[in-house]
């Protein structure tokens, strides 16, 4: 750069000088830009990295590929960094990558899932390219356990699990289907159906061709269904359940008895 604007002093004051004619200045215009592209491409020939001059000679094609350790599948989409400049790329989808760097430099792969790794360009390659077969090893990232409640605080917790309600299981809800007294009411609840009205109506009919041509007998007038009901009553067929079943734990044979509902079928 100190050479070039030497360079730029000394044409200008030589083309100043011979301002006055008109051939000499064309001359002296073409010749300067000459030498300012002569100049001015020199200093891109030897620019600097570092305090150290970097040339073309230096400039390599580094190109490669990233796979796993243990499969050998592509890393798509790693990060590739040189650490000296911040300059870089990003691989593609099959692991593949290339760009302009410089021998010696230091080159950083990163990716989510495995260990960084690192390569120094070597500075004894005689090529303007190279290649390379980047290997990343897996890594296993720990995250702490995080527990997420619905509630706010603990006090809402315990009240929310203290007033719980919680479901029948399928034996619960087989158990309350399959109860006497839940059968009886909703067996009440539904109207008779057709076969059901028709049964009825027959028995009714059989009833009054039994009987027919005279009249149907009273059963309070039934010497035999009299008898019958001082029988039971002596036997004390007409007691409380409570008290039959109480005297029923006096017996011998209560242990037969596991269940009230076996004894009421007795």
């Amino acid at each position: 750069m100190r050479m070039l604007t030497f360079f730029r002093k000394c044409f200008s004051f030589l083309y100043n000088t011979f301002a006055s004619d008109m051939i000499q200045k064309q001359i002296l215009s073409t010749l300067i830009t000459l030498i300012a592209v002569w100049a001015f491409s020199g200093s891109l020939q030897a620019q600097t990295r570092d305090g150290q001059k970097v040339t073309n000679e230096d400039l390599v094609q580094f190109s490669g590929v990233i796979v796993t350790a243990d499969s050998l599948n592509p890393v798509p989409f790693t990060t590739i960094m040189i650490t000296n400049t911040g300059r870089g790329t990003i691989a593609d989808y099959y692991g593949f990558f290339s760009f302009v760097a410089v021998k010696n430099d230091t080159v950083k792969f990163t990716a989510v899932g495995f260990k960084d790794a690192e390569f120094v360009i070597p500075d004894t390659i005689t090529e303007n390219r190279y290649s390379l077969i980047q290997v990343m090893s897996s890594d296993t990232i720990l995250l702490q356990e995080t527990v997420i409640y619905p509630w706010p605080s603990k006090e809402q917790f315990r009240e929310a699990f203290i007033n719980l309600d919680i479901p029948d299981d399928d034996y619960e809800i087989a158990r309350k289907n399959l109860e006497q007294a839940e059968l009886v009411a909703r067996a009440e609840e539904y109207e008779m159906d057709g076969s059901m009205n028709y049964k009825n109506y027959i028995n009714q009919q059989t009833s009054k061709l039994y009987y027919a041509g005279q009249s149907q007998p009273i059963s309070l007038l039934n010497p035999f269904a009299w008898a019958q009901f001082i029988k039971a009553w002596r036997n004390g067929d007409f007691k409380r359940k409570s008290d039959k079943y109480d005297d029923l734990k006096k017996t011998d044979n209560w242990e037969e008895w596991e269940q009230p509902d076996e004894w009421m079928e007795k």
